[in-house]
């Protein structure tokens, strides 16, 4: 065998070794996935009876239970924050400081309301977190 060869060979297999192992690598996550569908089809059902549940929760219990779960997240800051219930809403009032913390105030308020609907008059206010 020639040292050209070997080398060229040598390269090959140093450049597809990566790709054939990152290929299998992307083959699993999409088995994981198949599963993860049917665990999220199942915290769906969950989710749907915790929903009719929640019927029976008053206006001023779900707006604690909105509001002390925004107190309580340890990465959003709430205390320019209002909640309030009307006609079984949860509406968010007041100011956050990024477009992020606007969507982590109404995922934090959808996953506290329990299938009620979340409105949001949140208004995104550049530097004015504390």
């Amino acid at each position: 065998m020639n040292i050209s060869r070997v080398k060229r060979i040598f390269v090959i297999c140093a450049y597809l070794g990566p790709v054939v192992c990152g290929l299998a690598g992307l083959a699993a996550p999409a088995g994981a996935q198949t599963v993860m569908a049917s665990a999220v089809s199942r915290s769906d059902s969950v989710a749907d009876s915790a929903a009719q549940g929640s019927a029976s929760v008053t206006d001023n219990e779900l707006r604690q239970q909105v509001k002390t779960a925004l107190h309580t997240d340890p990465y959003f800051y709430d205390e320019h924050v209002t909640v309030s219930v009307e006609d079984g809403r949860v509406v968010l009032r007041g100011f956050v400081s990024s477009d992020w913390d606007l969507r982590d105030a109404v995922r934090i308020a959808s996953n506290a309301a329990g299938g009620r609907r979340v409105v949001d008059e949140l208004v995104i206010k550049l530097g004015g977190n504390r």
